[in-house]
């Protein structure tokens, strides 16, 4: 018995509108990073001065979730996995 697929088209402007809409990522508290970590993440990666990881590394742990970035999908992607790889706790919204 054959599978039946369905075949789902788009056009060209819902495509370029999905391509244009921001995406942000997420920055998550947790117990395991130390705020010199996440604050040398934010800096080597993301290039925030020290006083804004710092910043960052505070709204974190009071308010539980930062955005730290906006961006493509993509581009949110990628530094998701980078900041994961180095432990962090992040999403992409």
């Amino acid at each position: 018995m054959p599978t039946e697929v369905q075949e789902e088209t788009f056009t060209l402007e819902e495509l370029l509108v999905g391509l244009k809409e921001i995406h942000r990522l997420i920055l998550w508290n947790d117990d395991v990073n130390s705020f010199d970590h996440v604050i040398y993440c934010m800096i080597k990666y993301l290039d925030y001065s020290e006083a804004q990881a710092e910043k960052i590394a505070w709204k974190v742990h009071n308010e539980g979730k930062c955005a730290v970035l906006e961006g493509s999908f993509t581009e949110m992607e990628i530094y998701r996995k980078i900041l994961q790889q180095e432990g962090l706790t992040v999403s992409v919204e």
